[in-house]
């Protein structure tokens, strides 16, 4: 019977929980729905806050959500006990706030204001987006904007790239300007100042905390820019090790709402990147489409969104293992503003690049030093240790006739081939890190193919993959000559079909004789 939340409309105003600054009555949810100017935020803050105290807030509490939706994905925070809530500023003009009681213990409860805020506020999701007011349009004159990234808690350090910019330039940027500072005032070091045409460089914090101040002069404009930001860790990563795995933010849990984060996996030149999607749970397809247009991950080739696309996915996909053709992958994760689910687990391993030929006796394997530099050759081995490779030159080689090294033979597809298994060493202290690569030959069609068995984890990458493509190609040409010299077995049956040829010749002429 208590009448409590509603629709707040008006530019600015202010809200507290029932009876205040009396106890608040209990078994009580209320809602407020806050909504201002299309194109503006809200500015929300806390001048009292005494709610029932508990370690997970299981029982009192108060929830910000960022936008209409009561989603996960859109929850800003929930709070209870004598700590307010810091100031939150919405991604876009929509901000939502629960209140719920339990039928024990009541305090005094919330006051609130808020405001509609054209410009500046505080940002404090895992990434987002920042532009000046009325982007694209001409940003207004006498204006001035402060931008306060990061959680209060705290967290990972921050990138913000700008995407567009356009300001009025001037000598020294004394007029109208952009400036960045390494923390969350502007007595925080100066990381730079910006105006003009010309894009400011991509930017990283040495804190959890940025400020992005706008200040425009009296007369002259321009059409603003647009930037974003990540916080590094959950949301912005570089992998340059041969191996690694990564998911969404905050998984398993539900991750975030209003997302784009990168995943940079950067390998040595010659690689490729081979990536396993070992769980996935997005938001789903669209019913009018049927394409991933809410939430997904698209991978790109070379490192960058403008690169070719591997492959997009949604919903609850088990995507085959995707592998570049280059050594640079490029995994972006988008989520619009509703509708959050678990994510995704994401492992990878580098493909070694590897030249496999065969003869009817015998395995040829190459393999750039380069690739493997920080390996001894005897960390590269065909079947036993015994069989490690030799340095030759600038690469690693292994010659091996079908009887030794462990290869064995097999009738796969009605077909007969000689099996062996390359192991790749790259364990380091007590941590085990062996890398296997199944190499087969077809005698008869002297064809080769390896195929990669399992990287540090058999278990979980036991899904394997033909690697014999147009870099094998390649390299088996540069050595065609190398390997038709060490091709003794053809030889030797070329010479023994000849020499039966004379010998039946020679029979055939005695009888005529005769």
């Amino acid at each position: 019977g208590i009448k409590c939340g509603g629709v707040l409309s008006a530019p600015s105003g202010n809200f507290s929980s029932p009876n205040f600054p009396g106890l608040y009555p209990y078994e009580t949810e209320c809602t407020w729905l806050i909504v201002v100017a299309e194109g503006s935020s809200v500015l929300l803050s806390f001048s009292h806050f005494e709610l029932e105290y508990h370690t997970t807030c299981a029982y009192d509490y108060l929830q910000v959500y960022n936008g209409a939706a009561r989603d996960r994905g859109n929850l800003l925070g929930t709070f209870c006990g004598h700590s307010p809530p810091p100031p939150f500023s919405s991604a876009w003009h929509v901000m939502a706030v629960v209140f719920r009681s339990d039928r024990h213990v009541a305090k005094r409860g919330f006051s609130a204001t808020y405001r509609k805020d054209a410009c500046g506020g505080q940002l404090t999701g895992l990434s987002g987006e920042i532009t000046s007011p009325r982007y694209p349009e001409s940003y207004p004159n006498d204006a001035e904007c402060r931008w306060s990234i990061g959680a209060p808690d705290g967290g990972a350090p921050l990138t913000l790239v700008f995407m567009d910019f356009q300001v009025e330039g001037g000598q020294g940027c004394g007029f109208d300007y952009v400036a960045v500072f390494d923390g969350p005032t502007a007595a925080a070091p100066r990381l730079g100042r910006y105006c003009g045409s010309a894009l400011p460089p991509r930017t990283v914090s040495s804190t959890p905390h940025l400020l992005l101040l706008f200040k425009s002069d009296f007369n002259i404009g321009g059409r603003g820019f647009k930037a974003h930001f990540y916080s590094a860790g959950e949301c912005q990563e570089v992998f340059t090790a041969i191996k690694g795995n990564f998911s969404s933010p905050r998984y398993p849990n539900f991750y975030p709402n209003n997302l784009k984060c990168q995943w940079s996996i950067q390998l040595p030149p010659g690689y490729r990147v081979r990536i396993f999607f070992l769980d996935m749970d997005l938001e789903g397809r669209s019913s009018l489409t049927g394409g991933c247009d809410y939430d997904h991950v698209a991978a790109f080739d070379s490192g960058a969104e403008n690169g070719s696309l591997l492959g997009q996915w949604c919903g609850q996909e088990s995507p085959a293992p995707v592998t570049s053709p280059s050594n640079r992958v490029l995994l972006v994760l988008h989520t619009d503003r509703n509708t959050a689910r678990r994510g995704f687990s994401i492992a990878y391993v580098g493909v070694v690049p590897m030249n496999v030929s065969c003869t009817r006796t015998d395995f040829h394997i190459q393999i750039p030093v380069q690739s493997l530099a920080q390996l001894e050759r005897n960390r590269i081995y065909l079947g036993t240790p015994s069989c490690a490779a030799q340095v030759v030159g600038r690469n690693f080689k292994i010659h091996t006739r079908f009887d030794t090294c462990g290869a064995e033979s097999q009738k796969r597809n009605n077909t007969s081939v000689i099996i062996s298994t390359l192991y790749i060493d790259f364990s380091a202290g007590d941590q085990e890190d062996i890398h296997q690569y199944e190499v087969q030959c077809e005698p008869k069609r002297k064809e080769a193919s390896v195929t990669l068995i399992a990287g540090s984890d058999p278990s979980r990458l036991s899904q394997a993959e033909n690697l014999v493509d147009a870099q094998q190609r390649e390299g088996e040409a540069m050595d065609t000559r190398e390997i038709k010299s060490q091709d003794t077995s053809d030889i030797v049956f070329i010479s023994i079909c000849i020499l039966a040829g004379l010998l039946m010749v020679i029979a055939v002429v005695g009888l005529v004789l005769l």
